[in-house]
């Protein structure tokens, strides 16, 4: 078994891409330390922590991702999308998710520096009814990222 860990750290103020994250209502940021975090690409970080999580995870996710923040997925098998999140931008150090719908603009960014891999999730609220809708729904994601993303780490 590979030894990885997954901590919370501090989100930077700008991502890979340029996007500036000090304008985000929310930010947080997880990294995962592995000795062989660059066997990977970003995009195989994302697919194997979001489309490598057990079928039953995969469906609360989406579920709550379309029916509780209301976001505007893809199709879940497209190349072009992770788990049904489209792809906006990918390289050969990162990779943005991003969907949308009245209620928030979120936006996952993976980054692979070397033996490490954070993970920075941004969300934008529209109206006071996106802020309290994440006010549920961060607690979910303060877990999920975490043990999803230790889980890939794992199994890679």
């Amino acid at each position: 078994m590979t030894t990885v860990w997954v901590r919370r750290v501090e989100a930077p103020q700008v991502v890979p891409g340029g996007e500036d994250l000090t304008d985000s209502d929310y930010v947080s940021a997880f990294e995962l330390t592995a000795p062989r975090a660059r066997a990977r690409t970003p995009e195989e970080w994302a697919r194997a922590t979001f489309e490598g999580a057990p079928a039953p995870v995969r469906w609360l996710l989406v579920g709550g991702w379309t029916l509780v923040l209301g976001l505007r997925l893809g199709p879940r098998t497209s190349p072009a999308h992770v788990l049904g999140w489209p792809v906006p931008d990918s390289g050969p150090d990162s990779i943005t998710l991003a969907a949308a719908s009245r209620l928030v603009a979120a936006r996952n960014v993976v980054v692979v520096d070397g033996a490490r891999v954070v993970w920075v999730t941004s969300v934008r609220f529209h109206g006071r009814v996106g802020r309290a809708v994440w006010a549920v729904a961060a607690p979910v994601h303060h877990l999920a990222v975490p043990f999803l993303l230790g889980r890939a780490g794992r199994r890679g």
